[in-house]
């Protein structure tokens, strides 16, 4: 029985409440539960803070009291040579309680200079195993104590302009989901998540996307530039198409009621709002219900709560649409500085937490009505990956160390 989709949302959350088993979080769409700090500094409200030795950029994620994380470190013996590592910490106090290398090998390609990583993958967990996936480099299961369940070999990828590779898996009930675009070779497929066994492959006529599945019921949605697709995740069929995206697609799509909502902010940006439970090509037909050009992510992932669809642009604009009809609450807000962002916001009891490259962390009251309720910063730091928000805790995890806020 597949636990997914709007009604599996809402299980999920209710089996696994207070973890974040995926890098949006228990429901998918960058809420957390419960509440985090509004406060901290250098000096104040860190519980702890750890580096983290060599460059990855992927979100962490949490089951019961472990998070986990993957990094890739550069070897000194060995010209190129990388050692890519999952770790798994302690959340109360941030101790390593293991670390693994997963594979040892010399990357055939190289990564965006300022916002890649050979680590880029958010990592996955059903609160009983946990996936370390480095794409080119393989994908590999683990129990929480760090034993090596399975580990699965993944074909050698070609990227635009070597921008580096990224997103991340979907767990769907007992099959794990992997979408691998890049400029020839794309393909989607469906493994057995307890043994790595290859359930499905389609091929896909698609370049380079970024963009991470979404499970919706009996479908897996892919945001991408030819086509958004939702396939049936028992056989991989196409079930439903629609063509509109611009190049470079990355922001996870996201559900609103009954409709998903898929963005690009690159070229040719566009906003999309298909109406569920469509067959067949829905190209320029009523099951578009709304789109847009404007204000656009083009790397950080929304959030939908209370009907209200967030983004943020590259740039540092908030917008702020009723997720319904596209209705505008603000657009292209400017935030108390000029910022520039590459993780995606999450919010907690009515507020907004955007995680920006300069250090800073700008909290926003989720409403019709924009209004800032906090800036906190944190001295030399610069956030890629997402933000986490467990049981009122906060995790930071920036380009050198992770940080949990909590309040003392």
């Amino acid at each position: 029985m597949l636990r997914t989709g709007i009604l599996g949302l809402l299980s999920l959350s209710a089996v696994w409440a207070g973890d974040w088993l995926n890098w949006r979080g228990p429901h998918f769409n960058g809420v957390a539960d419960g509440d985090a700090p509004t406060e901290w500094s250098d000096t104040k409200n860190v519980a702890w803070k750890i580096p983290i030795a060599g460059r990855g950029f992927s979100t962490p994620v949490i089951a019961g009291k472990r998070i986990f994380l993957t990094t890739a470190i550069p070897k000194t013996d060995a010209a190129g040579e990388h050692k890519f590592v999952i770790m798994a910490l302690d959340r109360d106090t941030g101790k390593v309680l293991w670390e693994r290398t997963a594979i040892e090998a010399v990357p055939h390609e190289r990564y965006h200079q300022r916002y890649g990583s050979y680590a880029s993958y958010a990592p996955i967990t059903d609160g009983k195993h946990v996936w370390a996936m480095f794409g080119s480099w393989g994908l590999y299961c683990y129990d929480l104590e760090g034993k090596l369940v399975w580990k699965k070999e993944l074909p050698k990828m070609r990227m635009r302009n070597a921008f580096g590779e990224g997103g991340g898996p979907a767990i769907a009930g007992e099959r794990m989901i992997l979408m691998l675009d890049q400029e020839a070779g794309s393909f989607i497929t469906a493994l057995d998540k307890n043994t790595g066994k290859e359930l499905w492959r389609k091929d896909r006529d698609e370049v380079s996307t970024w963009s991470t599945p979404l499970v919706i019921n009996d479908l897996v949605v892919v945001s991408a530039t030819n086509k958004v697709r939702a396939y049936n995740i028992a056989n991989g069929e196409v079930v439903w198409e629609c063509g509109g995206l611009g190049v470079n697609v990355i922001p996870m799509p996201v559900v609103a009621d009954n409709l998903v909502i898929v963005m690009s902010g690159f070229r040719s940006p566009n906003l999309l709002a298909i109406q569920l439970g469509g067959k067949g090509d829905l190209t320029g037909t009523d099951a578009v219900v709304w789109s847009n050009q404007r204000g656009n992510s083009y790397t950080a992932a929304p959030v939908v709560h209370a009907g209200i669809l967030y983004n943020v642009t590259d740039n540092g604009m908030l917008n702020a649409v009723r997720a319904s009809n596209g209705e505008i609450f603000y657009r292209q807000q400017r935030l108390p500085k000029a910022y520039n962002f590459k993780a995606s916001p999450v919010a907690a009891n009515g507020k907004l937490y955007l995680a920006t490259e300069e250090g800073d962390v700008v909290i926003v009251k989720l409403g019709e009505k924009y209004e800032v309720v906090a800036t906190n910063t944190l001295t030399d730091q610069f956030f890629v990956a997402s933000p986490v928000i467990v049981d009122g805790a906060l995790y930071l995890r920036s380009a050198t160390t992770l940080y949990c806020i909590r309040t003392q």
